[in-house]
């Protein structure tokens, strides 16, 4: 009887990792930039389908509405639309999208929450885009356990950041550093901490 339990158990096993397995892989294609639809559709549109395809929301300049619904994306001059505000709270977005954010120049907020592939690298790559360095000035990190100080130092990088509000990172080691390098090169941000 232990041996029949323990076949089931592993069994059970197998099929959790092969459904991890698959998931993981489907995210991956959700993120594979196609750099042909970028040209075609412009970074606004392009950078919109992305994130809705992984489960974000995004509000256009101009606009009160959060799309979120993929088969619903405003038509219509495809220079009329840009983002303006993007909230990734449980996508799957991953350091392979963040391609995508590349052209956007109006993106001023943004929103990781729960987002199980936000890793240092995609802070590092949002970081070094000179059009998210003008234009963002409020942003949150909330519950990304991939996340380090690495990543968030990264940030000090978006020279307009105003609000930064981060809370439950349990990657976050050196909090009291990572703070003041961020006020040392952001004087004027404002820095909201949430760690117990």
């Amino acid at each position: 009887m232990k041996l029949l339990a323990r076949a089931a158990q592993s069994a059970l096993k197998q099929s959790e990792r092969n459904r991890r397995q698959f998931w993981s892989w489907l995210n991956a294609v959700f993120n594979k930039v196609d750099y042909e639809r970028i040209k075609a559709v412009g970074p606004d549109r392009a950078a919109a389908e992305w994130l809705l395809r992984c489960g974000a929301k995004v509000r256009f300049r101009g606009f009160e509405r959060w799309h979120q619904d993929y088969n619903a994306l405003p038509t219509g001059p495809l220079g009329r639309y840009k983002i303006q505000s993007i909230d990734a709270t449980e996508s799957c977005i991953m350091y392979r999208g963040f391609d995508y954010l590349d052209g956007l120049k109006h993106v001023e907020e943004l929103k990781f929450n729960k987002c199980m592939y936000m890793e240092d690298a995609c802070l590092e790559k949002l970081s070094s885009l000179e059009n998210l360095q003008e234009s963002l000035f409020m942003m949150e990190v909330v519950s990304c356990g991939n996340v380090t100080d690495k990543g968030l130092v990264a940030l000090h990088k978006l020279r307009n950041l105003e609000y930064l509000f981060l809370s439950d990172l349990p990657g976050l080691k050196d909090k009291e550093t990572t703070v003041d390098r961020l006020k040392t090169a952001l004087p004027r941000l404002d820095l909201h901490l949430h760690l117990d």
